[in-house]
């Protein structure tokens, strides 16, 4: 048995050796002047490397060779491919560009070194208001129909854009049973995605929105009781979170931007202030409104389907004695021409049904596809068209919204329902005609 200072040099001089070859091999692998034709030294270093261990144990048993094991190597594991100066380069620029920065600390071993796994902090997951079991959500370029059954030639009871969400019953042959706010029906399979694809989906594309306690709430200009009305709005809808969180700064800067010194007569601006947690900024179509945190509920949503029914002079938007124009052909070839478009994009001041257009630029369009000629703006529309009574009001007619004067405006579909080209978020989508109170509703002439 060799003895302890014996032993020592031993040690000493294996690792002396290995050091002298792993650096030989680290000065030809980055020496600019090295031959093109020079071999790696990778499996020289690794055969060494067994040829000492092998002699050691030899010498002095396995023990000595783990405890050579625990020695720091200065350099490149031994077992690590030598790279080439493009490697090398490819390899250290992806590792700066990589968010999640590796660190490992290299030892001498017989067994390869593994790099530990980046570790990421957990996404916050939201809370989506929906219940379901399946969660579905649909992805097309406009709109999908959902109908009663499952069979195109059925009854089409609703309809769904792209991103809308939905609880997922069963899949029979292609087609999808599903439950989506308060449609029921079949729609096909191919235009869902299910299960973890839709959850991940649904994390991405679902967003804060306002819906209101209340049958109807009054919104305002400024985050005060004391502000003037902006304008009304109901349960009927749900209305994005333009902002949550209100600062004294952000305010401020907000009351420059878009407030009249005449809407500021009458508000204890300190009062304002130290209430501000309890307001948000919502989004009415393209304006922007306060309103109070006692009415609303704070929820993540996704789009959700819509009613479509036929049209009856017995429910809400006809009359007894409109029954004969809600079926007539020249209101139902427009209804059906602008339901074509339903999903497609929101664009300001575009005028283009499949490329995007603005509100007033659909119902424009709408109007010109038979040869009606409607003003560009929404306010000139208003003044073009006679006005109706509510409750008098048939498919076909125009329903113009905004606070003081006309801002936007909507085509009445008939059962309380209008399409519109609404805001950039939710393009053109049904909603129903009272989601906020109409300044008129006008007949085209």
């Amino acid at each position: 048995m060799m003895d302890k200072n014996k032993w020592l040099a031993v040690a000493g001089l294996t690792i002396a050796s290995l050091g002298v070859v792993c650096l030989g091999h680290m000065v030809s692998a980055d020496n600019s002047m090295s031959t093109g034709n020079e071999k790696p030294l990778a499996g020289l270093s690794v055969s060494f490397e067994k040829y000492c261990n092998d002699v050691l144990v030899q010498m002095t048993g396995e023990n000595a060779v783990e405890q050579i094991a625990k020695v720091p190597e200065i350099g490149t594991a031994t077992e690590t491919p030598v790279q080439t100066d493009e490697a090398a380069q490819a390899e250290t620029t992806a590792a700066q560009t990589d968010t999640a920065a590796q660190t490992s600390t290299t030892t001498l071993t017989n067994d390869a070194v593994a790099t530990p796994a980046a570790t990421k902090a957990p996404e916050k997951k939201v809370k989506l208001n929906l219940v379901y079991d399946r969660l579905g959500v649909v992805q097309v370029k406009n709109y999908v129909n959902v109908r009663k059954k499952p069979s195109e030639n059925s009854k089409i009871v609703g309809k769904m854009t792209n991103n809308s969400g939905c609880n997922v019953y069963k899949i029979k042959k292609g087609w999808a049973k599903i439950v989506s706010g308060g449609v029921r029906g079949w729609v096909k399979a191919e235009y869902l995605i299910t299960d973890k694809k839709a959850e991940e989906k649904a994390q991405k594309v679902a967003t804060l929105r306002a819906t209101v306690s209340t049958e109807t709430l009054n919104v305002r200009y400024l985050p005060s009781t004391d502000a003037n009305v902006y304008d009304q709005i109901s349960a009927d809808e749900d209305y994005k979170i333009a902002r949550e969180k209100l600062t004294k700064g952000w305010l401020d800067e907000y009351i420059k931007k878009n407030v009249k010194k005449s809407q500021l007569k009458g508000i204890d601006k300190q009062a304002m202030y130290d209430d501000l947690d309890n307001w948000v900024l919502i989004s009415i179509d393209n304006d922007r409104a306060f309103v109070s945190k006692d009415f609303i509920k704070l929820t993540y949503n996704l789009n959700r389907a819509v009613s479509i029914k036929e049209s009856s002079s017995k429910k809400k938007g006809g009359s007894s004695g409109s029954s004969s124009s809600e079926s007539s052909s020249g209101a139902s070839s427009v209804i059906s021409y602008a339901m074509q478009f339903l999903g497609n994009r929101y664009v300001y001041g575009g005028t283009s049904l499949t490329n995007g257009t603005d509100c007033s630029g659909f119902t424009m369009r709408v109007y010109q596809k038979f040869g009606i000629s409607l003003p560009r703006t929404s306010g000139a529309q208003a003044a073009a068209t006679s006005k109706v009574t509510p409750g008098n009001e048939r498919p076909g007619d125009l329903f113009f919204y905004g606070s003081g004067s006309v801002s936007h405006v909507a085509l009445y579909i008939g059962n309380g329902q209008i399409i519109h080209a609404s805001n950039p978020s939710d393009g053109i989508k049904i909603s129903s005609a009272y989601y906020r109170k109409p300044i008129k509703i006008g007949r085209v002439r």
